[in-house]
Parts: C-alpha cells; sequence; structure tokens
C-alpha cells in the first residue's frame, strides 16, 4: 500500500520537473541567441524601416507641397495646355470631328453591363464619328446573351455599336483590348475612349476630352478622376475612398502637374490611338496592362493629362474577398513590372534624368514597394517585437511622429472621412498584410504573379436582394471566411501586447490589441458588405 502511495507520488513530481526543464531550456536559449542573433537583426530591421518610413514622409510632404502650388497657381490643365472646344465646320461637317471608338471590355458582367452599355451609348458625340466596342470575354452563356441582346437593343435605336467575342481569355482584358483593336473599323479611328463595366460617363466626356488631344499632337492620354457611386455601402468602402481620393487629388495631380507622367488607370481615359501603337500596344506580361503601357508611352517621350474636374461614376468593391483580390492584382503587378522594366527606364534616351528618376524613385520604388513594406514590416512586425527585446528602441519620431503626418496627409483627401482616421489606419495595416505578400511576389516572380480575379460588381443588385428595409443577417460560414494569416497576425499581435502590458515599458499595447482586434475581424470576414445568398 506505501509503495503504491509513494509510486502516485512521483510521477506527478517527475512530471512538473520536467516542465521546469522545457521552460528553463526555452529561457536559456532565449537568453543565449538574444544578445549575438536577435538583438543585431532586430536593429537592423528598426533602421531600414526607419530610412524607409522617412522615404515615404519626404514623398509625401513634397507631394502635398506641389499641390499646394498648383492650386494656388491655378495650373488647370486647360491652361498648361491649348484647350479649344470644338466647334461645327459648315463645309466639312461632321468630317470635322474625330472618329472616336469606345472600348468596353467585360466579363460576366451580369449586374452593371446595362449601366457601362446605356453610358456608353449616351456620350453626346456625332453618331456618325463613335463606335461603341463591346469586348465580352464572359464564360456564362446566360450572361453572353444578354449583353448581346443589349448591344442589339441599342443598334435598334441608330447607335454603331460592336459586340465582340473570342475563343479564350488569353491576356484576360489586355488580351481582349488588344484583340479589339485588330478589327477593320478600328483603322479609322483617331482615338479611344476606355470604360470598365462598371463605369457611367457623363454625356459631356469625350467634348471634354478630345479637345486637349486634338490641340496638343504631344499628348498620348487624357486621364478623369473616378467617382464612386457605393461609397456609403459600408466602413470598408469608406476606407477605400480615403486611399483612392489620395491617390486622384495628389499622386495623379503631382504626376501631372510636374513630369507630364502617372500610371493610366485603366479606365476613364482617352488614348490617341498611334501613341497606343508606337509604346507597342496592350501587353499581358504583368496583371496591370494600364501601367505597362503608360510607361512605355511615356519612354516615346508622350505626354500625359490628368484633368481633375472630370469624374467617371464606378463602383468601388463592396466585399472582402473582393477587395482582397483586387488589392493583390494592383500590389503584384506593380512590382512585377518594376522588375521587368528598371533597366529599361534606366537605359532610355528620350526622357529627361529627372523623369526617368521620378519614374524608377518616386514612382514604382517608394509608392508600390516602400510604402507596402513599411507599413506591415515595421508596425505589424518589427515594432511588435521590440517589447520583448529592451535593449532595442524605436526612436518617438519613428513610432509616433512621422507616422501621424503620414496619416494625415493621406487622409486630407477625404475631409468628411477625417473623424475614421482610426478605423483607416487599423484597415490599411490589415491590408498591407496581402499587399506586401502581392509585392514579394510580384518581385520574385513567383506562384499567383499572373494571377487576375476580375472585381465583383454588385450594381444594384444587393438593393434588389436586400429590399429597401430588410435586414442584413446573412447565413455565416466559418469556414468559408475564415482567413488564416489574418489570423496568425492578429494572434502575434494580441500576444504582443499581453506582454507589453505584464512586463514591458514601451505603453504599445493600446496600438497592439487595437490592431489586433482589427486582424482577427478581417480573419472571420467580418469586413465589407454581407452578400445573401437567396
Amino acid at each position: 500500500m506505501d509503495q503504491m502511495t509513494t509510486s502516485r507520488t512521483i510521477i506527478p513530481g517527475t512530471f512538473q520537473v520536467s516542465q521546469d526543464d522545457i521552460t528553463g531550456q526555452i529561457g536559456l536559449i532565449w537568453q543565449q541567441t538574444k544578445a549575438p542573433l536577435i538583438v543585431p537583426v532586430l536593429k537592423v530591421m528598426v533602421v531600414l524601416c526607419l530610412a524607409m518610413s522617412i522615404m515615404l514622409f519626404v514623398e509625401k510632404v513634397y507631394m502635398v507641397i506641389v499641390i499646394v502650388f498648383v492650386k494656388l497657381l491655378g495650373r488647370k490643365p486647360e491652361k498648361r495646355y491649348k484647350w479649344e472646344s470644338m466647334k461645327d465646320d459648315v463645309e466639312l461637317g461632321n468630317s470635322a470631328y474625330p472618329m472616336v471608338l469606345v472600348q468596353i471590355p467585360m466579363y460576366n458582367e451580369k449586374e452593371v453591363y446595362q449601366l457601362s452599355i446605356g453610358a456608353a451609348c449616351g456620350l453626346s458625340w456625332p453618331a456618325d464619328r463613335i463606335i461603341i466596342q463591346v469586348l465580352d470575354d464572359s464564360t456564362d452563356p446566360a450572361i453572353k446573351t444578354l449583353v448581346e441582346l443589349e448591344c442589339q437593343r441599342w443598334a435598334n435605336k441608330g447607335i454603331n455599336i460592336k459586340y465582340e467575342t473570342r475563343d479564350n481569355r488569353n491576356g484576360y482584358k489586355a488580351g481582349a483590348l488588344k484583340e479589339g483593336m485588330k478589327h477593320s473599323y478600328v483603322k479609322q479611328c483617331d482615338y479611344v475612349a476606355i470604360f470598365d463595366a462598371d463605369f457611367q460617363p457623363e454625356p459631356d466626356f469625350l467634348w471634354r476630352t478630345i479637345p486637349f488631344l486634338v490641340n496638343n499632337p504631344e499628348i498620348a492620354l487624357v486621364q478623369a478622376r473616378w467617382k464612386f457611386v457605393n461609397s456609403d455601402e459600408c466602413l470598408m468602402t469608406r476606407m477605400q475612398e480615403m486611399s483612392l481620393d489620395y491617390h486622384f487629388i495628389v499622386e495623379q495631380e503631382v504626376g501631372s502637374s510636374t513630369y507630364a507622367f502617372f500610371g493610366f488607370n485603366g479606365t476613364a481615359g482617352v488614348w490617341r490611338i498611334s501613341a497606343l501603337n508606337e509604346a507597342g500596344g496592350w501587353k499581358d506580361r504583368t496583371t496591370v496592362e494600364d501601367m505597362d503601357l503608360a510607361v512605355r508611352a511615356s519612354l516615346k517621350g508622350w505626354k500625359f493629362v490628368y484633368v481633375s474636374d472630370l469624374k467617371v461614376k464606378n463602383e468601388l468593391p463592396s466585399t472582402f474577398k473582393a477587395y482582397r483580390y483586387q488589392q493583390h492584382r494592383w500590389s503584384c503587378g506593380p512590382a512585377n513590372l518594376f522588375r521587368k522594366m528598371a533597366m529599361e527606364i534606366i537605359r532610355n534616351r528620350k526622357v529627361s534624368l529627372w523623369k526617368k528618376f521620378y519614374v524608377i524613385y518616386s514612382f514604382f520604388f517608394v509608392r508600390k514597394i516602400v510604402a507596402h513594406l513599411v507599413t506591415f514590416v515595421f508596425y505589424c512586425v518589427v515594432l511588435p517585437a521590440t517589447v520583448f527585446v529592451p535593449e532595442v528602441e524605436v526612436p518617438k519620431w519613428g513610432a509616433v511622429y512621422i507616422p501621424s503626418t503620414i496619416t494625415l496627409l493621406n487622409a486630407i483627401g477625404t475631409p468628411r472621412s477625417l473623424h475614421l482616421v482610426i478605423f483607416w489606419i487599423l484597415f490599411e495595416n490589415v491590408m498591407s498584410l496581402h499587399r506586401t505578400k502581392a509585392t514579394f511576389i510580384g518581385l520574385l516572380e513567383a506562384g499567383r504573379v499572373n494571377e487576375w480575379v476580375v472585381t465583383e460588381k454588385l450594381g444594384d443588385a444587393l438593393k434588389t436582394k436586400l429590399g429597401p428595409k430588410a435586414p442584413r443577417k446573412p447565413r455565416i460560414r466559418i469556414g468559408e471566411r475564415l482567413y488564416l494569416l489574418e489570423l496568425a497576425v492578429g494572434a502575434y499581435l494580441f500576444f504582443c501586447g499581453c506582454y507589453d502590458l505584464a512586463f514591458g515599458k514601451n505603453r504599445y499595447f493600446i496600438f497592439l490589441f487595437l490592431q489586433s482586434i482589427a486582424f482577427f475581424i478581417a480573419s472571420v470576414g467580418y469586413v465589407g458588405t454581407f452578400v445573401p445568398t437567396s
């Protein structure tokens, strides 16, 4: 009996000792690797991140200074370039007007095809000087039939509209646009306006853009601004509006005003067809065929004009899944294009050294690579890690002042959403995870580098399904909406916050807890609009 009692006493004791041994060994390993390995590596990472923060900070301040001068001097594009409204010619008649091709690429756009085709057919321009070309890559036979019937309906009204399809989807949007330019009737056109399937230009769009191209032979592209019809759909669309407003109000304006170069947005723009052809036409080597074309045309010496006062209505992705796919494409594509074209830009002899520096450093390196890396690596990985290593300090100007200034400069584009700036910071940090991953994929040409998933548009479908007063109570299937990367980063940040609260001196735990909650919310897909399945 005594022996049995003794054995029961020894076994638990033995287990407890082994647990203490394991804990002690982990602590010993941590102490042995901390000073010679972890501290130096973390210090290097902090220095690199601070350097990238400074680069981004200088870029933001510089662009805002330029915008202030542009606004104060009233340097509208109509004043910087020759612009005269198109006038009737009694002798020449309508032949005095250039022939314009309007391209609408689409893919299974059931919810918005009528809006885009109707808006394009409603453009005010001499009827015999415009061709509407619908490039339908739809794989759903029912949707193809609907689109074709819509085109036929407008044709019966006297609109010169062409419905074009192809046997494959090679090259995706770039392939469709390239194929569309091969038709014989395109040869008679001087300019091509491009609108994605959810874009709805106002009737006077061509009257306001074509004069730039007619009166200024050095201009290849006229780009309009985007106006978001569903920015109030949910909090996620408000966040997108803040980011995109800054892009259009600041980045595009600076590029147009100072260097006559900016990235074509792929839609709501008009190209001079001769410039498009001289640049080599559409290429599908990356997922940013629009940016690719713009860079190549710029290297040929062509100039671009951005007209901020001209707005074209369109739709923001309002589901988290659609937005993630879009951001992957928008982040991976530029990084991959930078890899492919960096040396070509450096060797080019047609553009100035200053313009080449702007394209390589500001346009590509800082905005398309550094901005993503520093947002995720610094604020979601390195800064939280410093709570475990008090030997590594991040100066207050790098941890607080610079990020705060950058945030405020980004938010000025959307004054109505200034009160949402905290949510915007947290959401942007969550999305920086995917942007950083996509950037590395693009730079390394790995995995999903050429993945193209068309951004889902809902049009009026959501209102129809929900009804004016229907409650949003979708059936939540966690298994279908669980994002493991967000979950892992959220857990890491939460652990860092707990450690900092218990043992740390940095007082980062408030930020770490808030950011971890944002990652957790995204990890279960509780972001954006929920679309009922029935």
